[in-house]
């Protein structure tokens, strides 16, 4: 990270009420002091390398849509020509759900996700989007709604297996860009910064 490292969509002003829904490690829960910024927090968590913590962290910390972009950015860098259609369907109804948060998008975002199975960063891309709001139920039955941390969490999902799947060998740097992108996202850019070859 380089330069002073801001967060300014997320409004929570202390760490520790972001994490009192996320399971972290010994490791990370000593970095969380009560007075402890977001920023703060996150930069210790990838001072330590425990990247999965800071993906957690950040999928939480982040605004709903935001966080599911963030899952769609990262889940588009292990699309390639091999993808299996089904996969791409679901990443493409994710990207679809954060550009127009309707209500038949997201419900579209669980059906795709549902379609593509759950070993791929775009199924959880696509429930990130379905569990941001409305009902889990059918539309025909009595409304259901999703826990407020059911989006970090397939977020999370997305993320670290975006991480993994893949050169898994490379994990740590892709986990420290995809954090970057993370970031950039929650200063307001789109994610899409420059990777280093």
């Amino acid at each position: 990270m380089t330069g002073a490292v801001t967060l300014q969509k997320v409004t929570i002003p202390k760490a520790v009420q972001i994490c009192q829904d996320i399971q972290l490690d010994p490791a990370a829960m000593q970095c969380l002091a009560a007075d402890t910024t977001p920023v703060a927090f996150l930069l210790a968590l990838i001072e330590l390398k425990l990247f999965p913590d800071a993906v957690r962290f950040l999928a939480r910390a982040l605004p709903k849509r935001e966080a599911a972009w963030w899952a769609c950015v990262c889940a588009r860098s292990s699309i390639d020509d091999k993808t299996p259609p089904e996969v791409v369907k679901a990443l493409e109804a994710a990207e679809l759900w954060v550009y127009k948060p309707t209500e038949p998008n997201r419900r579209n975002a669980n059906a795709a996700a549902h379609s593509a199975s759950f070993e791929n960063p775009a199924a959880w891309a696509a429930m990130a989007a379905f569990w941001s709001d409305g009902s889990m139920a059918p539309e025909d039955a009595p409304s259901v709604p999703p826990a407020d941390n059911l989006t970090a969490k397939a977020v999370a999902g997305a993320v670290m297996l975006a991480a993994v799947l893949t050169y898994p060998e490379k994990a740590q740097e892709k986990y420290r860009f995809f954090l970057e992108q993370g970031i950039d996202i929650a200063n307001g850019g789109n994610g899409r910064i420059w990777q280093p070859t």
